[in-house]
């Protein structure tokens, strides 16, 4: 008996002493648990409009941390039924729990019962693989009673309630609360929380969506459990148990759909961070305006539909037999396989009459599809030709097509297709250069590049304006006069070795004000500006614009806008003139956060009445035109509306728009840049492929209706800006044909704003018809008399009245 007893103590001993070095060994390879005090999760960044609507999410973890005083009690007590009752006990290792799942083990051979314990699923999940091996055991064991010793019951709670995985990428009880169900973690009902609570067992086998029978097997295990411990009564537990589980995915809804600025914040925050931009839980709050992005997103869209209907039908790509196929659970089979794409959604045809056609849309939705959703769709034959005029449904549809539809303005249906060509818009503030709105394309789904800021095209005559400020920069007025006449340069990369440029018309129009010259586009009076302005002191201009110099060609079809540009760029030139002549950097990002703010922009800021002397000077855009010439290139572009290539955007009914139209050779690219001063926005189409957009389509007939759509929504309510005549400048009232002042009672005399020490000084000579015999003498040059002082502007009669 002695002997018996002296082995046990022997045992007893060697094991203490065996565990003792164990743990001298184990212990300094242990991480510190101090880390544990400061818990980083891998958290998905998220990404709002400046509003805080959401717009995408990235990380393959979705993770909401959530403080344990926020959990209810009801989840806290279905976690202990189901994974430790005992934790509020215990120092971190359950050896009960160990001690029944050891005996289970060599009784059975099989690991039934598991021994681990709140704290030391904390420990495994922060700091060990999850290898099953007894030396990493040991190591959570060791790791668990450590951590107890150091945090207290809670903080241990609330690591395992935001580390635990859950399935379906869900990490942390919030995330599985938003995933199954779909709701915030204080809206489960008892059942639901109870089927969460028995996920991290095992995510994959018990998961209520993919074996929902294993998920309300083990569900009613953890209620059978929470009654056991008194956490609910009987009446609960047989009320509950009976329930069917309701679990659905539930992805984390995107309330505004900017695809293009998603994917353009996601590329510069792992430019930034790299992997850590997916799992930091960064919430960056950009400058995109929720209402003017939805209006972009559906102006640009409305724009290609228009360009793509004027060009005729492309007929259905697909076609069923309704005659083998005449059940909708078939053809349900086959629209679901085809995807809504931008505003259109597929439809099957299911009869035809003369002038509509029966559609059905899926799910036992059927819709009569009129002539005037019909009778636009000629047979496309090339950009250039459409067949006839249909008189008949017949003639473009049959029985058995598969279409796509889309809703008009009206709200009703129309024969669509998915546009081949493409197109951009942006807008910002011209103030700060914030990018309140971005489209870059039709569909991010169909193409995820970005036209808005990837697209290097030419701008056409979108780049006249800044041809022309350098002129006024240099001594020349709205009023100057250059030759619209034919002209021809040696270039041995055209045909017969010349460059022959051409006006639109092919017209030339003789000596031209450079007002009319601007706003009709006038291209022979542009390259003769600039071989009199000189290339080097436009290109340094555009450079002060915005543009780099690798964009721009030295060599005179420069003044045709023959270099590139994306359209975030010509939104940049274009703030030029919006803002009162600074120049603004575009940005997209207006604040980073985690658990505090690490990043908020500081724009420079376009500030018009801001001295030199301002202490916040250093926050201010470079000026890059004097308020004079400014304002002599605001009111030139405003007359691009008035009687230009841009006289449809009249149909805004304001007096503060401005803008150029831009078109380049063979119609391959459609612009227009515009503004008001609180607000410039870029409008461009064209095929990716650089093909033609067909004869005719020019940026005033293509690109213009894209930007008035956008604008008609972004500016309501939105009062008239105008800017203030400055000093140095003077307004006279002259004859267009001489450029010198009007006579009293001249009908034909205008209104044009100078710089004052170049204002005009005489009258134009009257008619001949209209001068007495006895004035007519050798020498008729001296008829002009002393000019009167100059006509001003006044609060009462504002210089907009005058033009």
């Amino acid at each position: 008996m002695k002997l018996i007893f002296l082995l046990m103590l022997g045992g007893a001993v060697s094991l203490v002493l065996v565990a003792y070095f164990l743990y001298r060994y184990i212990e300094p390879k242990l991480p510190d648990i101090e880390v544990l005090r400061d818990a980083r999760y891998q958290t998905p960044m998220s990404i709002y409009s400046r509003d805080g609507l959401l717009m995408a999410q990235y990380g393959e973890k979705k993770r909401t941390p959530v403080s344990v005083s926020e959990v209810p009690q009801k989840v806290v007590q279905a976690f202990l039924a189901a994974e430790d009752n005992r934790f509020f006990d215990h120092p971190g290792v359950d050896y009960q729990g160990l001690l029944r799942a050891t005996f289970s083990f060599l009784r059975t051979g099989k690991k039934k019962q598991g021994g681990s314990t709140i704290t030391m699923q904390v420990a495994r999940n922060f700091f060990l693989s999850s290898e099953k091996t007894f030396f990493r055991k040991l190591k959570e064991i060791v790791l668990a009673i450590k951590i107890e010793s150091e945090l207290t019951k809670q903080q241990i709670l609330e690591l395992y309630l935001n580390k635990i995985y859950f399935g379906h990428h869900a990490y942390g009880v919030v995330a599985a609360t938003q995933v199954y169900y779909g709701k915030g973690i204080n809206e489960l009902e008892l059942d639901e929380i109870a089927t969460i609570a028995g996920l991290p067992k095992a995510p994959s086998a018990f998961n209520p969506i993919t074996n929902p029978q294993r998920a309300t097997i083990r569900r009613n295990y953890v209620l059978k459990r929470m009654r056991k411990l008194g956490y609910i009564d009987d009446h609960t537990y047989q009320e509950l148990i009976n329930r069917p589980v309701t679990a659905k995915l539930h992805t984390t809804p995107v309330e505004l759909y900017a695809p293009y600025v998603a994917e353009l914040i996601r590329n510069e925050m792992y430019r930034q961070y790299g992997e850590a931009a997916y799992t930091t839980g960064f919430r960056v709050y950009t400058t995109i305006d929720a209402r003017l992005q939805s209006a972009a997103e559906k102006a640009l869209r409305l724009a290609l539909h228009e360009y793509d209907e004027r060009h005729g039908y492309r007929g259905a790509k697909q076609r069923i037999d309704l005659k083998k196929e005449k059940r909708s659970e078939d053809w349900d089979k086959h629209l679901s396989k085809i995807a809504k794409v931008g505003e259109t959604v597929p439809g099957l045809v299911l009869a035809i009459k003369d002038t509509s056609a029966e559609i059905y849309l899926g799910n036992q939705q059927h819709v009569e599809l009129d002539w005037n959703g019909l009778k636009w769709a000629r047979k496309y034959i090339n950009a250039n030709a459409q067949g006839h005029q249909p008189r008949s449904a017949r003639e473009i549809l049959k029985a058995g097509d598969l279409v796509r539809l889309r809703k008009d303005g009206n709200d009703r249906w129309k024969l669509s297709q998915i546009p081949e060509v493409e197109g951009a818009l942006v807008a910002l503030d011209p103030v700060s250069g914030a990018v309140v709105a971005l489209g870059g394309g039709y569909d991010f789904r169909l193409s995820k590049f970005n036209r808005a800021t990837q697209a290097q095209r030419q701008p056409g005559s979108g780049f006249k304006p800044i041809l022309y400020a350098t002129a006024l920069t240099h001594g020349y007025t709205p009023a100057s006069v250059v030759n619209d006449a034919p002209v021809t340069f040696s270039d041995p990369s055209q045909a017969g070795g010349f460059w022959r440029p051409q006006n639109y018309s092919g017209r030339f129009y003789g000596p031209t004000r450079l007002r009319v010259a601007l706003a009709k586009s006038r291209n022979l009076v542009s390259i003769r500006l600039l071989q009199s302005v000189g290339i080097k002191k436009t290109i340094d201009m555009a450079t002060r614009f915005g543009f780099q110099p690798g964009e721009l060609p030295r060599s005179l079809p420069l003044a045709l806008g023959s270099g590139t540009a994306t359209p975030l760029r010509m939104g940049q030139a274009y703030a030029v003139f919006a803002n009162g002549g600074f120049r603004v950097e575009p940005y997209f990002i207006e604040r980073i956060e985690t658990d505090t703010t690490i990043f908020r922009a500081t724009p420079q800021i376009a500030c018009a009445n801001c001295t030199e002397s301002d202490d916040r000077r250093k926050n201010f855009a470079p000026r890059t035109l004097s308020p004079q010439v400014h304002y002599m290139m605001n009111s030139m572009l405003q007359e691009v509306v008035r009687t230009g290539t841009a006289t449809r955007a009249m149909a805004l009914g304001r007096h503060d728009v401005a803008g150029k139209t831009g078109t380049t050779n063979e119609y391959k690219d459609a612009w227009f840049n515009g503004y008001v001063p609180s607000l410039t926005a870029i409008a461009w189409v064209g095929f990716d492929s650089s093909k033609s957009l067909g004869k005719g389509e020019t940026g005033g007939k293509t690109a213009l209706p894209m930007w008035m759509h956008f604008m008609r929504e972004a500016l309501n309510d939105v009062p008239e800006q105008t800017f203030p005549l400055p000093s140095g400048l003077t307004v006279a009232r002259m004859d267009p044909s001489t450029g010198l002042l009007a006579l009293p009672g001249s009908s034909n005399a205008i209104f044009e704003v100078f710089p004052s020490e170049r204002a005009p000084r005489n009258y134009a000579a009257p008619p001949v018809s209209q001068l007495p015999a006895s004035e007519f003498g050798e020498d008729d040059t001296q008829l002009a008399s002393p000019k009167p002082p100059p006509i001003r502007a006044t609060p009462e009669r504002p210089i907009e009245s005058l033009f």
